[in-house]
């Protein structure tokens, strides 16, 4: 097996940035316009009625492409970022078995992620949106929090790796209900929706297991860098997956 250094992590990093932004490019290229409304709820007086009721009101446009774009631009800068300006603090983290640029990129970017996944079910709303963002993006930094509480130690505490798992399981449970809501009043997902929803849920889960076989030190994991390599892997192949799904499902002109 190929020894992994910081060195060849630097140049894989830079090599997945340049695979990160060439897509990004790519999918702004081939993509039709596709927007989505984002509305917000508030209570109004009904003359009729003569009470309060909800009502809903369209805030703006989302436009979906530039949405897929922008969790792979994100990705492209923080690779880029790692292997350049910010890689002599990368690799002196490495040595101390944490990477906090990893878990700030993933708070944006899978949190965008999430988002679109529930705007393809059918969850405009503004601020169900931004739980859902929050909610993911608190997943990610508990895996920050992990790290940072876990350098040096002989046992591994898992409360934030807990917490975490809670908080990245909630927007699924919304985005599941949101689509057996709707085949339970007759308006069936398209198929493309479960397969995204299926696959990236695996993709989201392989991160945990990933952390899990790191802290458990099985196998290669024993080796901090080879977690580090496969959580790169994940990251590109989760988010080549959502976009291209995307791209085949709704946005091909």
């Amino acid at each position: 097996m190929t020894t992994i250094t910081p060195t060849k992590l630097r140049k894989f990093n830079l090599i997945m940035a340049a695979l990160h932004f060439v897509q990004g490019v790519a999918v702004l290229i081939l993509s039709k316009e596709f927007l989505l409304p984002i509305s917000g709820v508030y209570l109004a007086f009904n003359p009729y009625s003569q009470s309060l009721m909800p009502t809903t009101s369209v805030l703006f446009d989302l436009s979906l492409p530039h949405l897929i774009a922008a969790f792979l631009f994100l990705s492209s800068f923080a690779h880029r970022i790692i292997g350049t300006v910010y890689n002599r603090r990368y690799q002196a983290g490495l040595k101390k078995g944490i990477n906090r640029a990893r878990w700030i990129e993933y708070a944006i970017s899978a949190s965008v992620m999430m988002v679109s996944i529930s705007l393809l079910v059918g969850i405009y709303d503004s601020m169900t949106l931004t739980l859902i963002f929050g909610a993911t993006a608190v997943m990610n930094l508990c895996g920050l929090v992990m790290e940072i509480h876990n350098q040096g130690t002989k046992k591994a505490h898992w409360v934030s790796y807990c917490v975490g798992c809670l908080a990245g399981l909630l927007p699924w449970i919304a985005v599941a209900y949101t689509v057996w809501l709707g085949a339970a009043k007759g308006s069936e997902a398209p198929t493309f929706v479960y397969w995204i929803f299926v696959s990236i849920f695996v993709f989201f889960n392989c991160f945990a297991i990933n952390m899990i076989l790191q802290y458990k030190k099985i196998g290669p994991w024993k080796n901090y860098l080879f977690g580090e390599r496969a959580y790169i892997i994940l990251s590109l192949v989760a988010k080549s997956a959502l976009a291209w799904q995307v791209f085949a499902g709704t946005l091909r002109p």
